[in-house]
């Protein structure tokens, strides 16, 4: 509308000419007519009397401009606060800096204008929150050629290596249950005169003198557990006279039920905020456990070798465990490709640096389990396998967080190509990888703390200390695992984006 028509600045029709006044209520009149058959307004039509409404009344006070000082803006009508037209919108639009693109399909200033178009926004860092989009023909059929050869590999080493021979019997003192009765401090032995042994008596409840009460002494020495009345306990029976207290030694508490309670905890947090995901995270635990319990260890102690069970077994754990709970798409596919490289890493160094230091991974766990295997253990392959099992779960964190980012930047962003979503994926991994390698050395070090106490308390130095046996080898499980997390990144989101890139972006 031009300056000199009844709403330019600071002018009214009532200080115009009649005429003019007139004129500038005509097309108005045209246009509500136009939407009201048969009437020359729409508030004339809801009058049938066709008398002045104090509406009516109203629309011959006089125009002034919103902006002008002193513009009783509140106090009009509210048909004319859309009489400002698009000049205001674009105006304040303007003012405000608003990036938004702002749609007006009439430039009438009674025409409705349309609402801002908001770019699509996404989520960085996570863990797959929006729907995972379709792969196209070509990144499906390059996936498979580059993950199905290695599923097939991990399933048949787990078949070949699945053990068949009977495990070894079980070695050494059984363990039975109880619930002390009654304490009291006295002798060690029947011909002892002092009082350096804590006397219990012990109602069994499980094993050869199940329901009958056996008395036991328990040296009272530093290291020992402070027993009391009441407590359940657990005892090693070693297979002589049941009803004598001779043939058992107190060893430690019971724990089974705050455990279980604590493992329900758990589960119940999981399920409440993963919701059905929680489920899935769930279910892929439990059989992270079963191919941990029925394949990895009864295998190893049959004798195979402990690296290639450890390979096996980890393989597959890592594609059910991830397909299971984060669905089968490319952006888990992507995850899984990833972990598969950085786990590869890992295995070749560990096994270059354990041959390097020359660890034999005999510390006295590792003794005890090859005294009673009553065979020969590969006890540096076990060595390795414990490195390889125990990376998998950091580094399934840490590619499927990768993915997910590249993923939502990409559907934050269509208009990204590889290198810019390379470089964002990028940012976001140098801060989880951080906190992640953080995470992964005080682990290993809060596992460690006895043995580095202990050896503080040896009066040697540092050195020493660190290059020993108990200690090294900790030491190349941290920075072996660190080195795998580290390359996880780049390797991962390296992937992601050229997978990202080839397909279509979702359109919510």
């Amino acid at each position: 509308m031009s300056a000199s028509g009844p709403r330019a600045l600071g002018h009214s029709i009532e200080g115009d000419s009649p005429h003019r006044a007139e004129r500038a209520r005509e097309p108005r009149q045209a246009n509500r007519a136009a939407d009201f058959p048969g009437t020359d307004s729409p508030r004339r039509a809801a009058d049938p009397q066709g008398g002045d409404s104090p509406r009516h009344t109203a629309d011959r006070l006089p125009v002034l401009d919103p902006r002008a000082p002193g513009h009783p803006a509140e106090a009009d009508s509210p048909h004319r606060a859309a009489e400002g037209g698009s000049a205001r919108r674009a105006a304040r639009a303007h003012d405000t800096g608003s990036s938004h693109r702002v749609e007006v399909e009439s430039r009438d200033a009674d025409e409705p204008v349309a609402k801002p178009v908001l770019p699509p926004t996404g989520h960085g860092h996570g863990h797959g929150h929006t729907p995972a989009t379709p792969a196209s023909p070509k990144v499906r059929k390059l996936l498979a050629a580059l993950l199905v050869p290695f599923a097939v590999a991990a399933l048949a080493g787990m078949i070949i290596l699945f053990p068949t021979a009977a495990t070894p019997e079980h070695v050494g003192q059984q363990a039975v249950k109880g619930t002390i009765t009654a304490a009291q401090a006295g002798p060690c032995g029947v011909g002892d005169a002092g009082g350096d042994c804590l006397v219990v008596s012990v109602r069994m409840s499980d094993g050869a003198a199940t329901g009958s009460e056996i008395r036991t002494a328990i040296p009272l020495e530093p290291s020992t557990p402070r027993f009391a009345v009441g407590d359940d306990v657990v005892l090693a029976y070693n297979g002589a006279d049941p009803l004598s207290g001779a043939s058992y030694q107190l060893v430690d508490f019971q724990r089974g039920v705050p455990l279980a309670l604590l493992a329900a905890l758990f589960a119940v947090a999981v399920i409440v905020l993963g919701r059905w995901q929680g489920l899935k995270a769930l279910l892929a635990l439990g059989l992270s456990f079963a191919v941990l319990l029925l394949f990895v260890l009864p295998a190893i102690l049959t004798g195979e070798n402990p690296l290639l069970v450890a390979v096996a077994g980890a393989g597959v754990i890592m594609f059910a465990v991830l397909y299971l709970t984060h669905g089968l798409s490319a952006r888990t596919s992507t995850a899984v490709l990833g972990t598969m490289v950085s786990l590869a890493l890992i295995g070749v160094l560990s096994a270059l640096f354990s041959a390097v230091a020359k660890l034999t991974g005999l510390d006295d766990e590792t003794a005890t389990l090859v005294g009673s295997l009553g065979h020969g253990i590969d006890t540096r392959g076990l060595l390795l396998a414990g490195i390889v099992i125990g990376s998998l779960g950091v580094l399934d964190d840490v590619t499927v967080t990768q993915t997910s980012a590249v993923w939502e930047l990409r559907a934050a962003n269509p208009g990204l190509d590889w290198r810019a979503l390379y470089a964002a994926g990028q940012r976001i991994g140098r801060d989880h990888v951080s906190s992640a390698v953080n995470t992964l050395v005080m682990a290993y070090a809060g596992a460690a703390l006895p043995v580095l106490l202990y050896s503080s308390l040896s009066g040697v130095g540092i050195g020493t200390i660190l290059q020993s046996q108990s200690i090294a080898q900790e030491i190349v499980r941290t920075l072996v695992g660190s080195i795998g997390l580290v390359a996880a990144v780049p390797v991962t989101t390296a992937v992601a984006a050229l997978v990202a890139v080839r397909e279509e972006p979702s359109v919510e």
